[in-house]
């Protein structure tokens, strides 16, 4: 994709990422979160998981900010460093395009870099569209768990994908 770049992301990118995921919390069950997450905390967020080692990173189309991804340790306990939760969140306009599958190669790329053996994904459901592209990125459903959200006044499951980095 000639016209997507990607790159890390930065506090100065925190209130462009908030544009993006706060639609996702106020109006979805894709995030369990349930109320909008500010600048100053999203700015926070970055810096925590870049002090953690992992990447996060941007999307950029036309200079305007179209998507981000990133990594975080999957357990605190020792035993699980080498285990990464991922997470991709697009603007409802890049949805189709191919830049959700941009974005999470060049995650899973930096990821390779690092001592990562298993990226997990966990997918609240229904969402056949990150279904789809997680398993089009070779990820295999692992776990399914029921009702262990709420929100909206409702159940939502969530089901666990995985992708082996290394051997």
């Amino acid at each position: 994709m000639p016209d997507l770049a990607i790159r890390p992301a930065t506090s100065d990118d925190a209130a462009a990422i908030c544009a993006i995921y706060n639609p996702y919390v106020a109006g979805t069950t894709i995030s369990f979160e349930e109320e909008p997450v500010l600048a100053a905390d999203m700015a926070r967020r970055i810096a925590d998981v870049g002090a953690a080692g992992l990447p996060w990173l941007a999307a950029w189309r036309e200079e305007r900010l179209v998507g981000y991804a990133y990594a975080t340790r999957w357990r605190v306990r020792p035993a699980y460093r080498s285990s990464v939760e991922s997470s991709v969140y697009l603007d409802p306009q890049e949805c189709g395009r191919g830049t959700g599958a941009a974005l999470y190669r060049a995650l899973l790329d930096a990821l390779r870099t690092l001592d990562v053996h298993m990226v997990i994904g966990g997918i609240a459901q229904p969402n056949p569209a990150s279904v789809a592209l997680h398993e089009k990125l070779g990820f295999r459903k692992v776990a399914h768990f029921s009702e262990v959200g709420r929100k909206f006044g409702r159940w939502v499951d969530v089901g666990y994908w995985e992708l082996r980095l290394q051997a």
